[in-house]
């Protein structure tokens, strides 16, 4: 889970290795209406009230991220929980350096 020296990876390393990932998933756990003011393009909107919607295989890679890193750490311990095994807390999307799409 953390990279050398004890450092987590940040949100846009995270990002990056999502891209290389084959069949990742990139999950902004936010509510609806934040994530129509702007998300990460390409991620999909799934909120942590309805996390246990996903439907997908438990060894896929998911990344999840939201306003501070709190709910997306919530999200990523239910779906721990629940059998998935490639779950990774990207954090808050503050970090992200790019355009949002909205």
């Amino acid at each position: 889970m953390f990279g050398l020296f004890g450092k987590k990876p940040d949100f846009m390393t995270l990002l990056q290795e999502a891209k290389e990932t084959k069949n990742a998933v990139v999950i902004d756990v936010r509510e609806p209406d934040e994530y129509m003011q702007g998300h990460v393009p390409g991620s999909i909107n799934i909120p942590t009230s309805q996390i246990n919607a996903v439907k997908y295989e438990k060894d896929t890679p998911l990344y999840l991220y939201c306003l501070s890193g709190g709910r997306s750490k919530m999200a990523m311990g239910f779906l721990e929980q629940k059998g998935f095994q490639n779950v990774k807390n990207m954090g808050a999307i503050g970090q992200y350096r790019g355009e949002l799409e909205k």
